[in-house]
């Protein structure tokens, strides 16, 4: 499905002849160089009472790639979200998300909170709290965003899973096919992602974590010990907040161990039924 915001158009996988406003919508946002087919894994496996939805954000997949890097802020992508569910007529959902997409998803939920009946967030940050990290990040995705302009995406992709986060991502057996369709995506989106959507420049959300009073699943990877530490201080703080942290698994939960994922996802939606 082709839908438009802005006059940008985004690609959303979802099974429209399926579609019903009585089930539980869950919309599932990818990661950092991601795309919707993603989540494809689990799509079949989701109670008949919820229905799945993915979208391709922008800069990714068969959506638009605009110059404008005004397109790519956090409040820019929060709002495109929002302007999808309303076309959908979805009034309360379910929002899921990857790392990046994690990083959309909670700035959504703090807000629309309305909208929303639960999060889950795999590999997900609320943002940098201290001012010189955050100015640090910044600085750091500027120049990745110069190096995918100067150099092109096939050799950011390269560069990129090489950094020692996806050190386990590497022995996957499907690896090298992971990157060719990767390496499809958008120069300028890539680019213009990193420059405006930078972990560094979106608003801290640690403060307002005690403010999100619905369900919400926490997962991370044992092997990532940085995100699985960050798992651990937001549930210590999030209201009401379940942890998971899925064995011999990277940053990249769901592409490692899609069974576990799916595993714990369905977990967690039949607890929300209860």
């Amino acid at each position: 499905m082709k839908l438009k915001v802005d006059n940008i158009q985004f690609n959303l996988l979802i099974n429209e002849s399926e579609f019903s406003n009585e089930k539980t919508s869950i919309v599932f946002l990818h990661g950092f160089t991601g795309r919707a087919a993603d989540w494809q894994f689990i799509f079949n496996k989701i109670p008949l009472n919820f229905f799945p939805i993915a979208i391709d954000l922008i800069g990714h997949g068969e959506s638009d790639s605009p110059e404008n890097q005004d397109y790519y802020s956090c409040h820019a992508i929060v709002r495109q979200i929002d302007s999808i569910i309303d076309q959908l007529n979805i009034k309360k959902f379910i929002i899921a998300g990857y790392s990046m997409g994690g990083r959309a998803a909670l700035a959504y939920s703090f807000k629309n909170p309305q909208k929303i009946k639960a999060v889950i967030l795999e590999s997900t940050s609320p943002g940098i709290e201290d001012f010189g990290l955050k100015k640090e990040r910044v600085e750091f995705d500027f120049l990745l965003s110069d190096k995918i302009k100067n150099e092109g995406v096939e050799s950011f992709i390269e560069y990129w899973f090489n950094i020692p986060l996806f050190e386990s991502l590497k022995k996957h057996p499907n690896f090298k096919a992971e990157m060719k369709l990767r390496n499809q995506n958008s120069a300028a989106g890539l680019a213009n992602l990193l420059s405006s959507f930078s972990t560094g420049l979106m608003p801290s959300l640690w403060g307002k974590l005690p403010l999100l009073d619905f369900p919400v699943l926490l997962l991370s990877g044992e092997l990532d010990e940085k995100y699985t530490d960050i798992n651990h201080e937001m549930k210590n703080i999030l209201p009401n907040a379940i942890q998971k942290s899925i064995p011999r698994c990277g940053h990249n939960v769901h592409f490692e161990k899609p069974e576990l994922f799916t595993k714990f996802v369905l977990d967690f939606l039949n607890s929300i039924e209860r």
